[in-house]
């Protein structure tokens, strides 16, 4: 009797194909399908690593733009309590955000024109004490000659930086002109923010409705709920920032009243907001009243100046920041010093400024989403 086998390569020609046996089938599948889950995984951080790097050089290109959204979705948050109360007293919605935006214009006006008065008013009395702020710039001025006369004695003529009557003078028309454009356009892309301010308080139902609209069904829920905690955490930002800025300028107000500090009721609210800029707000609003007060007041007033700034500031950071805003911003110290850190080397002053509500904006968007809430409990406390 034939082999099967045989009969088998008889029927095929002679030319059967080998197959694999039942033992090394598993083992090569199985090997493919880690291969192909690694492949996977390594495509994966591909894209999202090139992702980020386009989405970081957006953000770095694009910041003037992005700064004035930002910034005018922040008024409109502060603006809409105006704009539901106008509404309460039956007032259409177009003419409430209308008048909410020319109070804010109003009120930015106001400020400005006072704070230019009282700049102006304090540069003219500034000759009354200049022979102290002569005496101090004479020191610093000693000292920086001292160290430079000591370093020419180390290094030698030979590496001595060249005198000041080589030095090219500055072209100050040339630096206007080579300024004016860049200038202007900064005039051009912010004059929008009052445009942008009335058509987000105007069109505020449309835009949530709309944005939620974006999700598939079973995501909407989710996305409404997130916009509507992202809302009340920047409302709640704003406003918290603003109640504790108005209560530590009254306060640095009357105690730079009574210590007899020229300006303190113009001087105070300045030191009083500065204070809210983290971590290097307690610096910045020390140089205010110290500049203020030379040849005004005594070591003693500088002794009060800065255990007020640093006794508000500590007060704040530790009693009116978790009161006011701990229940809606929860992150931690490092996650906040790490914002700061890199929204500042993105956008500068007014990174440090966004840092806080963007990151803040962030985390919510993490804790809603299943696959990026590791990151959300990340930034939390």
């Amino acid at each position: 009797m034939a082999d099967p086998v045989e009969i088998r390569r008889v029927q095929s020609g002679g030319s059967e194909t080998p197959t694999p046996g039942p033992d090394l089938a598993p083992e090569v599948t199985e090997t493919s399908r880690i291969e192909g889950r690694r492949m996977n995984r390594l495509q994966a951080a591909a894209e999202v690593v090139i992702a980020t790097a386009v989405v970081l050089t957006i953000i770095y290109y694009a910041k003037l733009p992005l700064i004035v959204l930002l910034v005018s979705i922040l008024l409109a948050f502060i603006l809409t309590p105006v704009v539901d109360l106008l509404a309460k007293l039956r007032v259409p919605n177009w003419l409430g955000s209308l008048i909410a935006t020319l109070l804010l214009i109003a009120v930015l006006y106001g400020l400005f024109t006072v704070s230019y008065n009282r700049g102006m008013a304090f540069l003219q009395d500034l000759p009354q004490y200049s022979g102290e702020l002569r005496k101090v710039v004479g020191h610093v001025r000693q000292k920086a000659e001292k160290i430079q006369k000591t370093t020419e004695s180390t290094i030698g003529d030979k590496h001595r930086p060249p005198s000041s009557e080589n030095t090219p003078s500055i072209n100050i028309t040339g630096w206007i002109a080579s300024n004016v454009g860049p200038i202007t356009e900064i005039v051009f892309i912010v004059s929008f923010i009052p445009f942008l301010v009335y058509f987000m308080l105007s069109w505020q139902d449309h835009v949530r409705t709309q944005t939620v609209m974006l999700f598939k069904m079973e995501n909407r829920n989710t996305a409404y709920v997130t916009v509507g905690l992202i809302s009340k955490m920047i409302r709640s930002y704003i406003v918290g920032n603003l109640l504790i800025g108005l209560f530590m300028g009254g306060i640095s107000t009357a105690i730079f009243g009574i210590i007899g500090l020229p300006y303190f009721y113009f001087v105070g609210f300045i030191s009083g907001f500065l204070s809210l800029v983290p971590y290097l707000g307690v610096v910045l609003a020390i140089v205010p009243p110290v500049v203020t007060g030379l040849g005004q007041i005594h070591s003693r007033g500088f002794a009060i100046i800065v255990l007020t700034v640093l006794g508000l500031h500590l007060f704040a950071l530790n009693v009116l920041y978790p009161k006011f805003l701990g229940s809606r911003l929860r992150m931690n110290p490092l996650a906040v010093t790490v914002a700061l850190l890199f929204w500042g080397w993105l956008w500068g002053a007014m990174g440090l400024i966004l840092a806080i509500p963007v990151t803040g904006a962030m985390k919510i968007v993490f804790d809603h989403v299943e696959s990026l809430r590791p990151y959300g409990d990340w930034l939390g406390e």
